[in-house]
C-alpha cells in the first residue's frame, strides 16, 4: 500500500553503522531503522542469539511457558530501576502504549489522559489518541475520547489540566517524532510529584530513547525519578520487531488472565534478541559511549549553526532544525549523494540517531558531510 515516502535506494546488507545498496555503494547510516538498529547492523551477539534459537524454537504461543520470555524479562526488570519489575511483551512500540493505555485505565479506573503537544506515541486508535500531530489524527477521528495535549515542558500547563479524574500522563523524556526536543530540567521530576498528588500514573515512552540512547538505559533516569509504566520497543531487540510494556508491580496487578494478550509477543526468537541485544549495551556500557559521542557531534555541528535554527539532542539523538520543510527535505536527499543516510521529522527538524556502536571516525565523517551540505559547500 502507498503509506511511505521512499528515498529511491534499495539496502541490500548491513554491518555496524554502514549499509550498502544494490548497486554496490556505501553508506554510513544516522537512521538507523529510526532508532533500532542500536548495535548497528547485523551485531554478532544478536546473530548469534536469533541464530541458534530460530534452530530450536522459533514460536509457541503464551499458553506455555518460554525460556527466553523468562530471561528476557528477567533482565529487563533487573535493569528497570525502583520497582518497574513486571513486564509484557510485544511486537512494536504502538502496542506498548496500547498495553500502557489499558492498564492506567483498569489500575485506576479513570479515562482522561494528558499528553503533550508534538508527542508521538504510535498509530493505532489508542496510541493515536495520544499522538498530537493533526495530519496524523485527523483522518481517523473520532478517536479514543478522554486525551488532552498541553505544551511540552510546561508543567504549569500540565497542573490545570490534570485532576481526581485523570488516569495517566503520557510523555516522551526527549520527543523524536516531534523533532527531538528535550525539556527543561526538572520537568519529568515536576510531572512525578503532579501525578503522586492526583493519583494518576507517569506513563513514559522509552520507545526511541531507551536502550542506552540519550546516555543512560532509560532517558528519565537523568532526572532521578521512576515511573509507573515504561514503553520500550525500537532498539530492545537489536532490529528484531519486539516491544515490552514495563510496570510496577502494584500497577501491573490490576490486570488480570484475558484482559490483555498477543500472539506474537514474547516468542522465543524475538525474546532472545532481546536479551542479546539489553547484555551488549549494558556489558560493553554503551548509554556511556552515547553521551560522550553525543558530545562530540555537537561539537561537529557546531560548525552549521549559522546556518540553521537551532542544533540540540542528548546524547545519540540530535536533531538539526534548518527552519524549512523543503530544505530540511532537499538536504536528506543530497545526503544519500554524499553516501550519508539521514531523516527529516517534524517538518524542518533533520533527525540523527546512529547505532550507538558508531566509531567515532563514521561519526566525524558523517558529520563533516552533512555540515558541508548544509553550508552549501560541494563535496
Amino acid at each position: 500500500m502507498d503509506v511511505y515516502s521512499r528515498f529511491p535506494v534499495t539496502l541490500v546488507r548491513g554491518e555496524g553503522a554502514r549499509v550498502w545498496d544494490d548497486q554496490g555503494r556505501e553508506y554510513i547510516d544516522l537512521v538507523a531503522g529510526i532508532a533500532v538498529n542500536v548495535l548497528g547492523h547485523c551485531h554478532p551477539a544478536v546473530v548469534e542469539a536469533i541464530t541458534e534459537q530460530a534452530s530450536r524454537l522459533i514460536h509457541c504461543s503464551n499458553l506455555y511457558y518460554n525460556e527466553p520470555q523468562a530471561e528476557a524479562a528477567k533482565l529487563l526488570a533487573e535493569t528497570a530501576p525502583g520497582d518497574l519489575n513486571r513486564v509484557f511483551f510485544c511486537n512494536s512500540g504502538t502496542e506498548s502504549m496500547e498495553c500502557a493505555i489499558k492498564l492506567a485505565r483498569k489500575c485506576t479506573g479513570r479515562t482522561k489522559f494528558i499528553a503533550f503537544e508534538h508527542g508521538f506515541h504510535g498509530r493505532t486508535l489508542g496510541a493515536l489518541s495520544a499522538t498530537w500531530k493533526p495530519e496524523f489524527r485527523e483522518p481517523f477521528e473520532p478517536l479514543v475520547p478522554g486525551f488532552e495535549h498541553v505544551p511540552y515542558g510546561d508543567l504549569d500547563a500540565v497542573e490545570e489540566a490534570i485532576d481526581e479524574d485523570t488516569a495517566g500522563v503520557i510523555v516522551e523524556p526527549v520527543q523524536g517524532e516531534g523533532g527531538v526536543r528535550v525539556p527543561p530540567e526538572g520537568f519529568l521530576r515536576g510531572l512525578r510529584e503532579l501525578c503522586d498528588e492526583y493519583g494518576a500514573l507517569l506513563i513514559v515512552d522509552e520507545v526511541q530513547t531507551g536502550m542506552g540512547r540519550t546516555g543512560r538505559f532509560f532517558a528519565f533516569e537523568h532526572e532521578g525519578i521512576v515511573p509507573d509504566i515504561v514503553c520500550l520497543a525500537k532498539g530492545l531487540g537489536g532490529g528484531v520487531p519486539v516491544g515490552a510494556t514495563i510496570a510496577r508491580e502494584e500497577v501491573a496487578e490490576a490486570f488480570e488472565p484475558g484482559d490483555h494478550g498477543s500472539t506474537f509477543g514474547g516468542n522465543p526468537l524475538a525474546c532472545a534478541a532481546v536479551v542479546a541485544a539489553v547484555r551488549t549495551v549494558l556489558e560493553e556500557n554503551l548509554p556511556e559511549a552515547a553521551a560522550r559521542k553525543g558530545e562530540r557531534a555537537l561539537e561537529l555541528l557546531s560548525e552549521a549553526e549559522d546556518h540553521v535554527v537551532e542544533v540540540r539532542g542528548r546524547g545519540l539523538m540530535i536533531g538539526v532544525e534548518v527552519g524549512d520543510g523543503d530544505r530540511a527535505e532537499e538536504i536528506a536527499r543530497e545526503m544519500v549523494d554524499r553516501g550519508v543516510l539521514v531523516n527529516v521529522t517534524s517538518g524542518d527538524v533533520i533527525r540523527l540517531v546512529p547505532p550507538l556502536v558508531i566509531t567515532e571516525e563514521e561519526l566525524e565523517t558523517a558529520l563533516t558531510r552533512l555540515v558541508d551540505a548544509i553550508a552549501g559547500r560541494s563535496g
